[in-house]
């Protein structure tokens, strides 16, 4: 397919700045996989020398794959395609020293950083789930906005907020002292090392020679600082974004970074590509209407050269179940006059608790589906729990399988007593997990400590070989007996039922490790350590799959839908306080919201469908609804509101009944 125009101006652009606004759908991946290849074959730039940043794995790999195809493999090879978190690891994993971090250093997810404030908050927020999530969400976005501890207690306004600067330096400091990262760190080191660090400042910009960032309007303060210090004044570099499918703010992104970048570099070219390649005129031309109610620094207006297209419909209901149920009916009706695929089908949704009811409804009619977005097994906290016992067993310097199952289920280890093992091992060089074999650490530790960490240690050392000595099964079993795991849950969790759901996912992860230690006709048996590795990948490749769909209905929400596009959408809930949401009403972010829905409605290709509800049960009570004014937004020419139906021409109805007669026919015939 040959590049259009204003695609054709941002490939062969490569001698300063250059900023591509690229409208939804209208080929920005091929522009920037073109322009890899044309700094390659025509411009003299090593592979090894060009890096392209974007934000999920997902897009990460499909790059990496449209790139192979374009160039071939073979000089493709040593081109740095990744998210900016993972290059973000690259430059710690190469600058570890200079960072001040022993090698082998530990990543905390999300759930390993709530546990830990949890356990370093005790007595300021007495475990209240509401404010440890506010906390880690503070310190998440003073991260972001490269704020380190000591300034954070400088900025801080109000009481809670001087509490959480103080409580954010304590957890700084613990992190230290287990030589460990979290998310935010992958950004905020690099960025601080290269900021305050000439040297390595000058290593990088001479590594990377040009750099290409897509999705740019999702970058925060941080990963735009990043930005221009791998750049430098060469300033060789092509970031590609939309401000209209910025929908991340409260994840910290500023669309304004896109401004910015025109400060910031006067010489910068602006290229707009505004042909779409996906969605009818019409869907375009109500998408369009829609977003000129936000303001716009840069203008631009999506055109497409496909047919005008279907009207959009409005479907009403009477409540959430029949909003459901019409939604099912609906796809049943089209799939079987149109001879569609259930994979063609997308229904998207401002909230995840708007899925169960959908979900009910589409398994009561067999529809096949696929959620995006569910927990994924790995992801469960009590499978998180056994992993880590296993890989500690099979690995014992493992410091943050250590760090997570130490005091769990509690042996009155706290994290002062780890704080003193994490920095005496430090010092040591060694791993958390081998000092507490140390002699010397009895003169840093009270007795009662030393005693708990060594009967934990003795533990692991002893199931480790019960289970090299040939009976790996027995000494998983032994294990969860032995921490009195089940006990455990029955006491953590918000109900028995909740305890004994989780009590499954361990017998089924039990089940599955034993499967692969005895082995079956089609795979030798495997060793612990063999099986943990293989589990540990299954993990990691689980968490980046979103598997490609098969013939299923695609349930997800507004926010997982960007990028994506679908013939045939269904968009739940246009009603006021779901869409726009109640909380963006409240704060007066509307805008947000707009470009959620403008985000929405250009997902769908041929057909698009709206439902709203006369009235919904929220937080127990029903509420009347009011149709969003989004809908009022729109072309009201380009919308069928069908309680507002004009009646049908006498052709009109001939014409129906004869398509549905053929298709009767056709099924008949088969």
């Amino acid at each position: 397919m040959k590049l259009n125009p204003a695609q054709n101006d941002a490939v062969h652009y490569v001698s300063g700045p250059c900023l591509v606004l690229a409208g939804a759908g209208s080929g920005k991946t091929r522009v920037i996989i073109n322009k890899i290849a044309y700094l390659v074959e025509k411009c003299g730039y090593k592979a090894r020398h060009i890096a392209a940043v974007t934000f999920t794995n997902k897009a990460a790999r499909e790059m990496k794959e449209r790139v192979a195809q374009s160039m071939g493999r073979k000089e493709a090879r040593g081109l740095w395609i990744s998210t900016f978190h993972t290059l973000g690891l690259e430059i710690i994993k190469r600058e570890y020293k200079v960072v001040g971090l022993k090698p082998g250093f530990s990543l905390f997810d999300d759930q390993d950083t709530l546990a830990l404030l949890k356990e370093l908050t005790e007595v300021e927020l007495e475990e209240d789930k509401d404010l440890l999530k506010m906390l880690a969400t503070a310190i998440s976005n003073w991260k972001g906005a490269l704020v380190i501890p000591d300034q954070a207690l400088k900025i801080a306004k109000g009481e809670q907020e001087q509490l959480f600067a103080k409580l954010y330096q304590r957890y700084a400091q613990h992190m230290k002292a287990y030589n460990a990262l979290d998310f935010d760190d992958l950004i905020l080191l690099p960025t601080l090392l290269l900021r305050h660090n000439q040297e390595v400042r000058t290593r990088w910009q001479t590594k990377i020679q040009y750099l290409l960032v897509d999705e740019y309007q999702d970058t925060n303060t941080s990963q735009y600082e990043l930005v221009k210090l791998l750049v430098g004044e060469r300033a060789r570099f092509t970031v590609v974004g939309d401000d209209d499918q910025s929908i991340y703010s409260w994840r910290g992104a500023k669309p304004q970074n896109l401004v910015l970048l025109g400060k910031d570099f006067p010489k910068l070219k602006l290229i707009k590509l505004e042909q779409n390649y996906r969605s009818s005129q019409r869907i375009l031309r109500t998408a369009n209407i829609l977003i000129a109610n936000n303001p716009h620094v840069y203008e631009k207006k999506l055109r497409s050269e496909l047919a005008y297209g279907e009207p959009l419909r409005v479907l009403t209901a009477a409540n959430e179940e029949q909003e459901a149920e019409r939604v099912v009916a609906e796809i049943i009706r089209h799939k079987f006059v149109g001879k569609t695929q259930f994979g063609d089908y997308a229904i998207l949704y401002r909230g995840n608790h708007q899925s169960r009811i959908l979900e009910r409804a589409l398994m009561t009619n067999r529809i096949p589906y696929k959620l995006s977005g569910g927990t994924s097994f790995f992801a469960r906290a009590e499978v998180k729990d056994i992993m880590a016992y296993l890989k500690l067993v099979v690995n014992p310097d493992d410091d943050n399988a250590f760090l997570r199952v130490v005091n769990l289920p509690k042996r009155g280890i706290g994290p002062a007593t780890l704080e003193r093992l994490g920095n005496f091992a430090n010092e040591k060089k060694i791993s958390m997990f081998a000092a507490i074999f140390e002699s010397e650490l009895n003169h840093h530790l009270a007795a009662g400590a030393m005693k708990s960490l060594y009967s934990f240690g003795k533990f692991i050392v002893d199931t480790g070989e019960h289970a090299t000595r040939g009976e790996p099964v027995d000494a998983i079993k032994e294990l969860i007996r032995k921490i009195n795991y089940e006990d455990y849950l029955y006491e953590n969790s918000t109900s028995a039922k909740a305890a004994e759901m989780r009590m499954k996912n361990i017998s089924e992860l039990y089940r599955w490790v034993t499967e692969m230690l005895e082995g079956d006709e089609l795979d030798e048996p495997m060793t612990l350590p063999e099986v943990v590795t293989r589990l540990t990948l299954r993990d990691m490749m689980e968490r980046n799959s979103e598997d490609e769909a098969g013939d299923q209905v695609q349930l997800m929400t507004l926010h997982a839908s960007k990028g994506l596009e679908y013939p045939y959408v269904f968009m739940v809930g246009a009603e006021e306080r779901i869409l726009p949401h109640q909380t963006s009403i409240d704060e007066d972010n509307v805008e947000e919201e707009r470009r959620l829905a403008y985000v929405g409605i250009t997902r769908a290709q041929k057909e698009l469908w709206f439902t709203m509800c006369r009235e919904r049960r929220q937080f127990g009570e029903t509420m009347r609804c009011e149709p969003s004014r989004f809908l009022l937004e729109l072309p009201q020419d380009d919308l069928i509101w069908e309680n507002r139906k004009g009646k049908q021409t006498e052709q009109q109805r001939q014409e129906s009944g004869r398509s549905n007669i053929s298709n009767l026919r056709a099924m008949l015939n088969k």
